[in-house]
């Protein structure tokens, strides 16, 4: 497959792309979550960064802020952020996804003190009023991200960012058709690598990237899997552990993960000004449990998902000490189950080598319970 240069494998936090930005000037936000609009930071002419670990597996000077009980994925961004990694980045938003992603923004800023930290809060719940707030929060952070960089977001500018990022929107749409074919010419892993790799990215540079990958893929034969798996489940850039995942015979044909399909899958069409038709469309599109209100959405999601993708199984992974994924898992567990799609659990640690080989055992068992695997 000799697409897998261009798909552009991320192996560094500080990366040719951003020092590129950076040396031409450019000024980058850091992010984590997807109800953060980047639309409105690359309307400001701003490089938005979504904060990962790539596998980092050091904790020690985050151990020092935040329990372990903690998220390990939260603390390995932190862990990051104060040994000097992220010291390339020129401000943070902090949104209110969970409370130990608040918790790591929140010593993170303690520690280093950025001179632009913003607190987007975003509501629990999809209706007319928690919309009219979101709305209004994203004034708040348009005007202080211009405020700060000296700058200004015209209508204009949200609006060309906006339509990118549509385009952006609809190729990841042409791929995920790809991933799903009887058999695939790309990989899950290659996938969600590729989903990691923009988001380290402006958007009219990552819609190449996914045009030319597209271009390469879309001819080229594909291979049946053995079995074919969907991964649902939180924020997760362990590249390394999907391709473990499939080089036990089975593939991943699709997601609903927090660095997937969640982050792409905005697609309703409303009427109004820029920053109105940005709040319906994060708000309303919002597939993760911290919506608590919105789990039959959020069960339909993954059911067409499931279903679109004509896969044999589903596993539902989440680091240790998530209880939002973990409560959410089990009535996912139930529904799949009653429609016939088996599911596993599978709770880990992020970043833990130690940890491989349990969990691939119980993938492997996973797969020979619903009909394949190495």
């Amino acid at each position: 497959m000799e697409a897998t240069t261009a798909l552009g494998r991320e192996t560094e936090i500080f990366n040719d792309y951003v020092k590129g930005w950076k040396d031409e000037g450019g000024k980058v936000v850091g992010y984590t979550c997807v109800t953060t609009p980047v639309e409105l930071i690359e309307a400001a002419g701003l490089l938005p960064y979504r904060i990962k670990a790539l596998g980092n597996p050091d904790t020690e000077l985050a151990d020092g802020e935040m329990s372990l009980f903690n998220c390990s994925f939260a603390r390995a961004c932190l862990q990051l952020g104060l040994d000097g990694t992220y010291d390339f980045l020129d401000g943070l938003i902090e949104t209110n996804g969970c409370d130990h992603l608040r918790a790591m923004f929140e010593n993170w800023q303690h520690s280093k003190d950025l001179d632009f930290f913003h607190y987007l809060k975003v509501p629990h719940f999809f209706r007319d009023d928690s919309l009219a707030y979101y709305e209004g929060e994203l004034e708040l952070m348009r005007d202080h991200i211009a405020e700060h960089f000296s700058l200004e977001i015209t209508e204009e500018a949200l609006e060309e960012a906006m339509e990118t990022r549509h385009k952006v929107r609809e190729k990841w749409r042409e791929l995920s058709a790809l991933q799903e074919r009887d058999e695939p010419p790309v990989s899950g892993s290659e996938v969600i690598s590729l989903m990691v790799t923009g988001t380290s990215m402006r958007s009219e540079d990552f819609l190449q990237l996914l045009t030319r990958v597209i271009d390469e893929r879309k001819d080229a034969p594909g291979r049946k899997p053995d079995v074919r798996l969907m991964l649902c489940g939180p924020a997760t850039d362990e590249v390394d552990w999907f391709e473990e995942v499939e080089n036990l015979g089975g593939m991943i044909v699709a997601d609903t993960l927090c660095f997937g399909a969640r982050a792409f899958n905005q697609t309703t069409e409303v009427e109004g000004s820029p920053t109105h038709r940005l709040a319906v469309n994060y708000l309303d599109n919002l597939f993760c449990p911290r919506m608590y209100t919105e789990y039959k959405k959020r069960r339909d999601f993954i059911m067409d998902t499931a279903k679109r993708a004509n896969v044999d199984g589903a596993v539902v992974l989440y680091n240790k000490f998530c209880d939002l994924h973990g409560v959410d898992g089990v009535l996912i567990h139930r529904d799949l189950e009653e429609i016939g799609i088996p599911v596993l659990i599978l709770e880990k640690e992020y970043s833990a080598k130690a940890d491989i080989g349990r969990v691939k055992t119980r993938v492997q068992a996973f797969m020979e319970r619903i009909g394949g695997g190495a």
